[in-house]
């Protein structure tokens, strides 16, 4: 009989993988119906701040041992996430027209679809060589796609914006800085964090994968 952990994580990451393709068919309902990827951020932004938030599960998960991820990398990864769904593109109208908000969207709902339907499969104990293939290989191509000319560029294109109506003023009024230079900071920093990040995707490619490989040569 599967463990109660199993079965609490096998629930968990079915149901943010049938999250995710459902932001995924919004996005390209969307953009079918319109011709345009503009309304990518009105049609399908709550249900991504939703999934992205409810992720927060996955640091837990993480910090607790329920996962062996730890909680550093998923920290990371949520932090980041959330901050720009939430403070940014969810804060700053001005935003949430730009091309970068339909890039990032659909390479996140691509990717996470896949990802979570891994982490699915697995808490069954037999998840499918292709599903395996593709969560260690689409990431090549869609998370610096995301990331470049999706997140850094949203948050390069609202610094004018922050620092003209001084937002989040008051949730930095006691410190020695504003929003605006900690979003800066941020920008120089993120794509440092994010190559640390990349780069371990690689390795986990490299070990699953050809773990794998050997399995079958054996």
């Amino acid at each position: 009989m599967p463990r109660i952990s199993t079965l609490y994580l096998l629930a968990y990451n079915s149901l943010q993988a049938i999250g995710w393709a459902v932001s995924f068919t919004i996005i390209l309902c969307n953009l079918l119906s319109t011709a345009s990827i503009n309304g990518t951020y009105a049609s399908a932004g709550n249900l991504i701040s939703f999934l992205q938030c409810a992720a927060f599960l996955e640091v837990i998960h993480g910090a607790i041992g329920l996962v062996p991820s730890g909680a550093l990398l998923p920290l990371m990864q949520w932090g980041g996430r959330t901050h720009f769904v939430l403070a940014i593109v969810g804060g700053i109208e001005e935003v949430q027209e730009l091309p970068s908000i339909f890039i990032t969207f659909f390479a996140w709902s691509i990717s996470e679809v896949i990802r979570y339907s891994h982490y699915a499969f697995s808490c069954l104990g037999n998840c499918p060589s292709w599903i395996t293939y593709l969560r260690y290989t689409v990431f090549i191509v869609l998370y610096p796609l995301g990331v470049g000319p999706g997140e850094i560029w949203v948050m390069y294109k609202a610094l004018p914006i922050i620092k003209k109506k001084n937002l989040y003023a008051d949730s930095f009024s006691g410190l020695p800085f504003s929003y605006y230079d900690f979003l800066k900071v941020v920008l120089i920093v993120y794509p440092f964090l994010w190559f640390k990040l990349y780069l371990h995707l690689f390795k986990q490619r490299r070990t699953k994968l050809y773990k794998r490989h050997d399995k079958k040569s054996a």
